[in-house]
């Protein structure tokens, strides 16, 4: 079995999590070069010792953006919803955060 790296999924969720910071904040929390946050939000592969430092980072397994892996820490519906949708590079930023903001109200009434 072959496994890739989940970029898309990767990339959504270092969005996700960084929101309205800056890349240079999240740097410094995670201890990762701006740049080399810049490429992997484009969907570039890091190399190892980031993206341990960027699982650590995000707190989530080594294997979740495995695919073909068998993650032991599970992405929940939201977070791979919210993933793709920061992932998608033909939505306009104004309707990309009318539907995170949708999404998030749908998750918290359940």
């Amino acid at each position: 079995m072959q496994s890739t790296l989940n970029t898309e999924l990767l990339a959504g969720m270092l969005k996700g999590k960084r929101g309205k910071k800056g890349l240079r904040a999240i740097s410094v929390e995670c201890d990762i070069s701006s740049a080399t946050l810049s490429r992997i939000e484009q969907g570039k592969i890091p190399d190892v010792e980031t993206y341990i430092k960027l699982c650590k980072w995000l707190e989530v397994s080594t294997e979740t953006f495995i695919k073909g892996g068998n993650s032991t820490t599970p992405v929940s519906s939201k977070q791979h919803v919210l993933a793709h949708l920061r992932a998608d590079r033909e939505l306009p930023q104004e309707t990309l955060n009318m539907l995170l903001k949708m999404i998030d109200l749908a998750y918290a009434s359940k």
